[in-house]
């Protein structure tokens, strides 16, 4: 019986994802590659191909990883508390990987798990709670997309340089031409990498999207121009 290649036996799609994600923490975006994934796995990186084909498919192991990590609902369960609970976990797991959501860009995010562990059970809990497929389908975009965005904004593990780095940038406006910037730049500052701005609007959508509460208007059948 012929013998399997050994790369078959430990680079398997938990382990490239977990390196990928490593690079991505450690050295940012631009470091990762299939060459560099190779060698940190001490394979050739055509090993690296067999099992994502290109970077989408390694991208898509990545997220499909971290959303294993998202909390589990209890049918049951308070609807307001376990989706506060589900985004804000997203929101977490997102934030710890700031090179993993610049790679994303515009890609979709349709993997396994995060179908399993998001989306199917937040569009289940939302129907149970009274929406209609349509109103369910929505509060769910409205909370995911405020998660990716608050997610991808700004780097989350390091406040003190985000704040820095607005701090420069503005110092070098003409205040003249910027009076509000300039002008209000101590109450800017502290709101620029501040969490509760997520937590906060999150909690307004779910407020909002309860059935039976004035929500915002349903905004779907809008055409551009």
């Amino acid at each position: 019986m012929p013998r399997q290649p050994d790369w078959l036996g430990h680079v398997t799609p938990e382990r490239i994802a977990e390196t990928a994600l490593a690079i991505l923490d450690s050295e940012g975006p631009g470091a990762l590659s299939f060459r560099s994934l190779a060698e940190r796995l001490g394979v050739s990186h055509a090993t690296i191909y067999r099992r994502c084909s290109d970077l989408d498919g390694l991208l898509d192991l990545c997220v499909d990883h971290i959303a294993g990590y998202l909390p589990e609902s209890v049918p049951g369960s308070d609807w307001a508390r376990v989706t506060e609970t589900r985004f804000t976990g997203l929101y977490i797991l997102l934030t710890a990987h700031p090179g993993l959501m610049a790679l994303r860009g515009a890609r979709p995010w349709l993997g396994r798990q995060l179908l399993l562990r998001l989306v199917e059970p937040a569009l289940r809990d939302n129907i149970a709670v009274g929406m209609s497929v349509q109103e369910a389908v929505l509060a769910y975009r409205r909370m995911y997309l405020l998660t990716l965005g608050c997610a991808s904004f700004v780097d989350h593990r390091n406040p003190k340089a985000v704040i820095a780095g607005v701090r420069a940038a503005i110092a070098n406006l003409d205040p003249k031409e910027f009076p509000v910037l300039t002008g209000n730049l101590d109450e800017i500052l502290p709101i620029v990498g501040d969490d509760e701005i997520y937590y906060g609007a999150l909690r307004q959508l779910i407020r909002s999207a309860r059935p039976g509460t004035s929500g915002p208007a349903d905004d779907s059948h809008r055409r551009r121009g």
